[in-house]
């Protein structure tokens, strides 16, 4: 027994030429035009996200991060009491 899964519908309205280029695409791969368009779209939209996700640094932000995380500053006051509350939590456990 297979659970349908619900759809949703998406529509555009594309010109005749560029249906005629999608539906030979999708016969060169042996899909149809649906599965073509979808696994277009979904790998379009997945590149579109983790491009924006990316955090990107000039070469003097890179440099200075790197410098950051090779020699920290000292731990504020604020840090080191919070540090010492940790260490009294992990012990008590």
């Amino acid at each position: 027994m297979s659970i349908a899964t619900p759809a949703a519908r998406l529509e555009a309205r594309i010109s005749p030429e560029l249906h005629a280029l999608l539906k030979r695409a999708a016969e060169l791969q042996g899909r149809t035009l649906t599965d073509f368009v979808v696994a277009a779209v979904q790998e379009a939209a997945q590149r579109a996200i983790e491009q924006a996700e990316i955090i990107r640094l000039s070469l003097t932000d890179q440099e200075c991060f790197a410098r950051a995380l090779l020699s920290p500053p000292p731990a504020s006051p604020a840090l080191e009491r919070a540090f010492a509350r940790r260490r009294k939590l992990v012990s008590a456990e």
